[in-house]
């Protein structure tokens, strides 16, 4: 019988609201620039033929109320504000219409990115890792079922920096529509529980510094709230 070398993190949980029990997040897929006008304030046109992709590793998972560092390597760490998409069954070459059987849950997400890293490797046409896959990067608030939330579409999403409000818009500003993306991902993945999608964020992202209180909502979920801290 072999045995570990050593032992690995175990999957982070997310709580989910009415449930004792946690939900297990295995990997996580990012939209990008899934509102147009986070495109363009970026200095991008939206490619309206596809959707495309980028990955956070496991361990970007984070709580909300939590502090987390300012991280390394970095002089411009930005906020996103996202409706994260937590997979419930398990689909493969879905069609559109079908897609939104597999939705377990949704809840309120941070993709906080070293936005000076990525734009760096995005100019030399490299991956955008370093610039977004960092630790304590993919904060997540508690989940909320989706037969408790009904369709996706006019709910607000909005962010706060320090009280100001800094992102508001709706979710059916999405380009790419949550059975979409699914839909579309799934012809290239075997997609199951413990999958989640990060959406994509409205316009308005901006730096933050150590100190900096990010809080954020989206209309019938949980709210997140992330403190920058200092450097370690």
């Amino acid at each position: 019988m072999s045995t570990y070398l050593f032992d690995l993190p175990k999957a982070p949980l997310i709580p989910v609201v009415g449930e004792d029990k946690s939900y297990p997040v295995g990997r996580i897929f990012c939209v990008g620039r899934n509102y147009a006008a986070h495109a363009a304030e970026m200095g991008n046109e939206v490619d309206r033929s596809a959707p495309f992709y980028f990955t956070k590793s496991p361990t970007a998972v984070a709580p909300s109320g939590i502090t987390t560092p300012y991280p390394p390597g970095t002089k411009n760490y930005h906020y996103e504000m996202e409706l994260v998409v937590a997979l419930g069954a398990p689909v493969f070459k879905v069609d559109a219409e079908n897609a939104w059987a597999a939705v377990y849950a949704y809840g309120c997400g941070l993709d906080m990115t070293r936005r000076d890293l990525q734009i760096a490797e995005r100019e030399k046409k490299r991956p955008w890792d370093l610039g977004k896959d960092v630790e304590q990067s993919a904060i997540i608030a508690p989940f909320t079922k989706a037969l408790d939330i009904g369709s996706i579409g006019e709910q607000k999403i909005q962010l706060k920096l320090n009280g100001e409000l800094k992102q508001d818009a709706l979710l059916s500003d999405m380009i790419w529509k949550v059975n979409e993306i699914i839909s579309h991902l799934s012809g290239f993945y075997h997609l199951r529980p413990g999958d989640l999608i990060m959406t994509g964020t409205p316009a308005g992202v901006g730096p933050v510094v150590p100190g900096d209180r990010i809080e954020g909502q989206i209309t019938g979920l949980s709210p997140i709230s992330l403190t920058i801290g200092n450097p370690e």
